[in-house]
């Protein structure tokens, strides 16, 4: 038989991209702990949108495409006055969650932040919902998108436990694309053989680079990738469920697929990883496991690996803040992950650049005593030349221990310490921190603490009657769940 003919023998579904589908049609959610931290998500999140809106840079992405566009049945973008089709309306409230890096997180083999999944499920949940009601039909209600959200946290998570996209140089938005095309499909009513299509396309399409994430490139763009990825999920979605074919061969094909394409970084000889080394790694079936375990950030708006250092800081501030001058050295015990992702030397160009430095995110509230979103800014960072003095006596050590337990699935722990040296020879002790408040251990502690940033986040936007009218519902998760989507949103309409 010639050589030069492919053999044109149409495969099943990868059983990766079976396993995301039977999941989502068929798991049903019996974990009360899964439930009610997606309620506490769904809040914080919402929160962090409504509060970046309070930056330009961030709103004058948000609107329609073509100014004055009116969208029977649009999706609302909280805190505005947008009404949206529902592929633009994903893009604006993926963009204001993640502007600040202050919605919630997942460390694993491969970081990401499963919230950013909200876009998409948000906008199809709210459209779906007035357009039922206008066929007569029952809208979608808020535990229909509390639901998905745990199914996407879990997908996007599950993912990210074995399998590290970043050291391929992939950005891990293309989970959150994977994630809520899943999610979303479903929602849209797509049947086994529509969500295979369209979760194959979502492996298939082009990924982003984290190119945006690192020194000395990182810009703003970290802040609506994952705006980007929900919303071209709820666009793949809408075309598998218009009847296009699937990809059935879409990560395992032959020099074609992910895993041969972009999952095969070439090792220290310049020769392709061995095939089962290509392939996904699962540490554990579908279940709600990520959503359980997830990562608030509670305290401050910085990349997470950095918040317990932070936290150490403003242990240290009252110590340090009265012989700043007097500081000869900084040593920062940290974890192997933020060695790789947040440690810099030299000009910080603009915020997107200041929140992910380590050693930016502990010098500011070693000065000040706290860390807010403001502290990004060029002015702040010009006016405050002593942030960079800091930043230079600061040295950076890998305790192994952090690095293990950071990846051990029963802590997870992200351990930072700070210790400070003056120039006289005496020191203060070293402040270890190694769960941060918005960790699974301090669920107890850290909810209130999330309660009132929800609260202080609202009274950016609304006014303190309308704050008083979203608290109550949001606390009161029986009436919560049964709440339209559609009329949660109207709460949220500026």
């Amino acid at each position: 038989m010639s050589s030069n003919v492919d053999q044109n023998l149409r495969p099943d579904y990868d059983p990766e991209i079976q396993a995301i589908v039977d999941y989502v049609l068929d798991y049903r959610i019996d974990s009360e702990e899964a439930w009610d931290t997606a309620r506490n998500c769904l809040i914080d999140t919402l929160g962090c949108g409504l509060l970046a809106l309070r930056f330009p840079e961030c709103s004058k992405h948000l609107g329609p495409l073509v100014e004055g566009t009116q969208v029977p049945h649009g999706a609302r973008v909280p805190g505005t006055p947008h009404r949206l089709d529902p592929v633009k309306a994903a893009w604006d409230i993926g963009c204001i969650v993640r502007w600040l890096d202050y919605n919630d997180t997942w460390l694993a083999a491969e970081w990401g932040h499963p919230s950013d999944n909200l876009g998409g499920i948000l906008a199809v949940a709210d459209y779906l919902s007035q357009k039922n009601l206008a066929n007569g039909k029952a809208p979608l209600t808020i535990k229909d998108v509390l639901e998905a959200m745990i199914m996407a946290h879990e997908i996007q998570g599950v993912l990210a436990l074995e399998n590290s996209f970043n050291r391929v140089g992939l950005d891990h938005v293309l989970l959150v694309k994977v994630a809520s095309t899943a999610v979303v499909a479903r929602m849209m009513g797509a049947n086994r053989e529509q969500l295979l299509s369209a979760v194959s396309h979502a492996w298939v399409d082009g990924q982003a680079l984290r190119t945006y994430r690192h020194a000395p490139n990182a810009g703003s763009r970290k802040s609506w990738a994952a705006g980007d990825a929900t919303s071209r999920a709820v666009r793949l979605a809408d075309i598998a469920l218009r009847g296009e074919m699937g990809i059935p061969g879409a990560l395992s094909a032959p020099q074609w697929g992910f895993y041969d394409v972009l999952f095969s970084k070439t090792n220290k000889d310049q020769k392709l990883k061995p095939e089962e080394d290509r392939k996904f790694k699962f540490q554990r079936d579908y279940g709600s496991y990520v959503m359980e375990n997830i990562l608030f950030k509670i305290s401050f708006p910085a990349e997470f690996h950095s918040q317990t250092a932070c936290e150490a800081a403003v242990t240290l501030h009252p110590q340090v803040k009265d012989r700043l001058d007097e500081i000869d050295r900084i040593v920062i015990t940290t974890h192997d992950s933020a060695i790789r992702i947040i440690s810099k030397q030299g000009p910080l160009a603009n915020p997107a650049d200041r929140d992910h430095c380590i050693q930016y995110m502990t010098a500011v509230p070693l000065i000040f005593g706290n860390l807010v979103a403001e502290h990004y800014e060029d002015e702040f960072h010009e006016a405050h030349p002593l942030i960079d003095e800091l930043r230079d006596k600061m040295e950076i050590v890998e305790d192994e221990r952090y690095s293990k337990d950071y990846h051990d699935p029963e802590k997870r722990s992200i351990a930072n310490a700070i210790q400070v040296f003056f120039k006289d020879g005496s020191s203060t002790d070293q402040v270890a921190v190694e769960y941060p408040i918005g960790h699974r251990r301090r669920r107890e502690e850290g909810i209130p603490v999330l309660e009132q940033k929800f609260k202080r986040n609202l009274a950016t936007r609304f006014p303190a009657a309308r704050v008083a009218e979203i608290m109550d519902l949001c606390l009161d998760p029986a009436r919560l769940n049964d709440t339209p989507a559609n009329e949660f949103m109207d709460r949220f309409v500026i």
